[in-house]
Order: structure tokens, then sequence, then C-alpha cells
């Protein structure tokens, strides 16, 4: 009886020591097993996209106005887009190019980037005069902290700039040109006094021109457009002239250079080997703004 009790208790330790072994086995694997590191990996960089995102090919250019402002091509391009109808609805109620309206207000607002288009939603840079009664803002120009109008919006200023036209007598002169004539109104402009600087209808045409504005004049007046094929404009004569990469070395004037684009004062100073200050006093400028098709003295 007594060996039937002893063969039963070693028995009952062995079946226990045998089923323990599993239990510790497993806690200690579990303990060492490291966390996978594939589910704490950050997502790939998604460049973000959308129209206030320009192309990495896009060429930029300072426009210089009211405030030195550097835009990109596809800016400009918005630009028109985002005023073109307006510019269209001014020129049927007042009679003045839709073409020199964008221009005007891609040229005066560094494309809605200046300060004034910022600050004021003034577009066209118009100071206060006299009969002004709305809002102002104080701004830096041909001299300290000069008054200029301020609108509540965009529209407001492309209403007043067509009004303020339409109620100067000295611009009246104007519209005694076609509707559509962009070169006779851009040579008014800078004749009636709307700007100083000698190369504003240059600079005005060039943007008509690079952008294919004179289109939405074809849109008012029904009349058949034919879209510009790298075209420029010299300041000798108003007829656009065939854009190539030997036009200057076509030239009959080898004191002359025709403005390419990417062309600044100080790259055509290195070319020529000449200070950028005798540039601006052979060529009569004010400031160091240039445009495509311009032709400068350079010996």
């Amino acid at each position: 009886m007594v060996k039937k009790i002893i063969t039963f208790l070693i028995l009952a330790t062995l079946v226990s020591c045998s089923s323990s072994k599993p239990t510790i086995a497993t806690t200690k694997k579990a303990a060492m097993q490291k966390p996978r590191v594939a589910a704490t990996r950050k997502p790939a960089y998604a460049k973000p996209i959308g129209k206030n995102y320009p192309s990495t090919n896009n060429t930029t250019e300072v426009i210089q106005s009211t405030s030195n402002t550097v835009v990109t091509n596809d800016l400009i391009t918005s630009y028109v887009l985002l005023y073109k109808d307006i510019a269209m609805g001014n020129m049927q109620k007042y009679g003045i190019p839709a073409s020199i309206i964008l221009a005007q207000g891609i040229l005066e607002s560094g494309a809605g980037r200046g300060d004034l288009a910022v600050e004021a939603n003034n577009h066209f840079g118009i100071k206060c005069h006299k009969d002004w009664l709305g809002e102002s803002v104080r701004h830096d120009d041909d001299s300290a902290q000069e008054c200029f109008r301020k609108y509540p919006e965009a529209a407001e200023s492309y209403r007043d700039h067509a009004l303020f036209l339409v109620g100067k007598n000295r611009y009246a002169t104007l519209f005694t040109y076609e509707k559509d004539d962009y070169k006779a109104w851009a040579k008014g402009l800078r004749a009636a006094g709307y700007a100083t600087d000698p190369n504003y209808p240059d600079k005005l045409i060039s943007y008509i021109e690079r952008y294919n504005l004179h289109q939405y004049d074809c849109q008012v007046t029904g009349r058949n457009y034919k879209p510009f094929e790298k075209t420029t404009v010299t300041k000798s004569s108003s007829a656009p002239v065939r854009s190539s990469s030997n036009s200057n070395a076509n030239s009959n004037d080898p004191n002359s250079y025709e403005v390419q684009k990417g062309d600044t004062l100080y790259s055509i100073s290195k070319k020529f080997n000449v200070l950028v200050d005798d540039l601006k006093r052979k060529n009569n400028l004010s400031d160091n703004a240039i445009s495509i098709g311009q032709r400068l003295k350079v010996k």
C-alpha cells in the first residue's frame, strides 16, 4: 500500500513539472519580442499642387512701378485670366481697349503683387488728387508719403481707372483713336502724362504682345484675332518684328542692342563691358526697367 502511495506522488510531481515548462518559455519569448518598425515609417512627401504653385521652369522678371515686384509668367497669366472679363466689360462701356487696361494693370500693380495692390486694391497707381473723397493710403513714389486711392475690392479700382480716363480732359484725345488700336493708346497715354517713364508705351505693347492681350479687344469688337508668335517691338517703329536668336547679329547698327527675354541692364552691361549707369544715361532711363524688343545704345 505504501509503495502505491509513493508511486502516485512521484507521477504527480512529474506531471506538474512538465506542464509548467511551456508557460515559462512562452513568457520569455513574449518579453524578448521587438516591436515592428514598419508601423512607424512616415509617408512619402507629396509636393503641393495648385494654381499658386508655379512651375519650376517659369521665368521671373521685376516689374518696377510704385513698388518693385518680382513676378513669373504664370503669375501674369493668372492675373490676366482673373481680370480679363472686367477689362472687356470696361471696354464695352467706356471704350478703352481691354488689352491696354490689362497691360496697365500688370505694369502698375506688379500683376496684383505690388504694395498698393495688396494694401489698397489699387491696381493702376492712381493718386488721390483733389476730387477724391474715398479712403486713401500713404506710399512713397515721386515724393515721400504721397496719397493714393484705396478701394474695397480690385473691381472698384478697374472701374475708377476707366472713369479717371473718361473724366479728365487731358485724355480726351485717346478716345479719338480706334477702340482696338492698342499701339496708339499706349503712346497716347504717355503723351497725355499718365506716366513719366519714356519707355511706358514700349512696356505696355510688350505685355500686350507677349501675353496676346489683343485677343480680348477682338472678342469685344468681333474682329478676327491672330496670335503673335514671339514678336517684339522696336522703339523706332510700332510694327512688330520677328524675334530670333540672331536678331541682334543682323542689326545694321553695331552700337545698339535689342533686349531679349531674360535680359537685365546688368547682364547687358556685362555683355558689352559698360557700366549700368552709362547704359541708363545713354538711353535716358530713369530706372532699371527694360522691355523685350527695346533697342538700347550700348556704345
